[in-house]
Formats: structure tokens, sequence, C-alpha cells
């Protein structure tokens, strides 16, 4: 019964995915704002049908932590969910994530035209540089940026390589940082194709204030979010 039921979840967001980042593509030349409605219905629909068919519930901790201003979000990668949820989590931002998800067909095509930084992997100090531009340009237009400091997902109990991107923008950008721990990769695996019944958490940390962030020397604040994110993440069963 659980395969059929994660069958189900997994062709409804096939079908549901490219639906909606069409929409997304639509709506664009009136706007972000226009756009991002339905950016946020994916999302939400996407988390409706994981409760339905497959018994997945979210909870959302820490969200007195959100400032109530631009910052940069550095989370826990481990599955394709934070991915799906991102816009139901933070305010209206964008991501920086690697370029070669742009050819993805539809999905791909709405993040390159949502502002997305897509850096390239192969050339690490022009991905910085761009990173700094392309970010302090996002937060100075008050919109988030969200990035996932491992790169790529990382198993359960696992810690992929952090890497100090986020905070560098952060810094260069005077901006704050909101760390965010979850338990999504055990309930819906790194390319799982069973979705387990039980309970997403995701939770903020408590935020890092622009003059916190830039007091401290930038590896020793990359180590800090590291301990903090893996240790709220193992607490949460992830």
């Amino acid at each position: 019964m659980l395969a059929i039921r994660s069958a189900l979840f997994n062709a409804c967001f096939m079908i549901l995915t490219p639906l909606f980042s069409l929409l997304v593509i639509l709506f664009r030349p009136f706007g972000f704002s226009a756009s991002w409605v339905w950016a946020k219905m994916w999302s939400n629909t996407t988390f409706f049908l994981l409760r339905v068919l497959c018994g997945i519930r979210v909870v959302i901790e820490g969200q007195e932590h959100l400032p109530d201003h631009a910052c940069v979000v550095v989370a826990k990668h481990q599955s394709a969910a934070e991915t799906v949820a991102m816009p139901m989590l933070v305010p209206p931002y964008t991501w920086i994530l690697k370029r070669e998800l742009f050819n993805i067909p539809f999905f791909g095509w709405a993040l390159a035209l949502m502002g997305t930084i897509g850096i390239r992997r192969g050339s690490p100090r022009e991905a910085i540089k761009q990173v700094i531009h392309d970010g302090t340009a996002m937060l100075e237009q008050e919109r988030w940026v969200v990035i996932f400091p491992e790169g790529t997902r990382s198993a359960v109990g696992a810690t992929g390589n952090y890497q100090p991107g986020g905070v560098i923008l952060a810094q260069k950008a005077k901006a704050g940082i909101l760390p965010m721990a979850h338990n999504a990769g055990a309930l819906w695996p790194k390319r799982g194709f069973i979705k387990k019944p039980g309970t997403i958490t995701f939770r903020f940390l408590p935020y890092i204030s622009a003059d916190e962030v830039n007091a401290v020397r930038r590896n020793d604040l990359l180590k800090q979010l590291e301990r903090d994110i893996e240790a709220a993440t193992r607490e949460l069963g992830g």
C-alpha cells in the first residue's frame, strides 16, 4: 500500500511541477509577485498531496526567528522536500544553485525567469563573484536569498562539505543569516521512491544579525552554522 500511495504522489508531482512552472512563466510579464503566487501554490499543493496520499504532515518551528527584512537563509539539504517547501516557509526569495538546473524543461526555465542565481561550479572564483554581485542586488530589493551550503543533498545522518558562499555574501552585503534545519530526508529520502508517513519538521534557528555576522571571522561563522544546523538536524531525526 505504501508503494502504491507513493507512486500516486510521484505521478501527481511529475504532472503538477511542469504545470505550475508553466503558470510561473506565463505570469512573469505581469511582475514577480504575479508569478510568486503560483510558486507558493505549487508548494502548498504538493504538501497537501503528501499529507493526503502519503501521510506526511509538516510542522514549522522557530518562525519567531524570521526577521522583518531580507536576509540569507542557510539551510540543510537532504531531500527534494525542503526545495519544494521553501516558498511556503520564507518570504519571496531567490535561490543560489547550480546553473545546470536551468536546463530542466519548464521547471528550470521558471527558475531562470524568477531571477534564480545559477552558478557554474567548475569555476569557484567566478561563482563567488556572481553570488556576491547578484545576491547583494537581490537583498537590496528586499528579496531573501536561500542557499544550501552543502551544495548537494546529503544522506540522513551525514554531513556534507559546508561551503562559505552564504557567509561571504552575508558579510559583503551586510546582511543577517537565518539558519534552518529539518528532517525531510527521513521521510522523503534522497533519490527515494517511497515516501514514509510521519512528520517533517522545519526548524528555523536563532537569527544572526548583520552586526554579528560581520563581527565573526568567516571560517568561525561557517563552523558555527555547520555545528548548529547539524545538531538540530540530528535532534529532529534527520
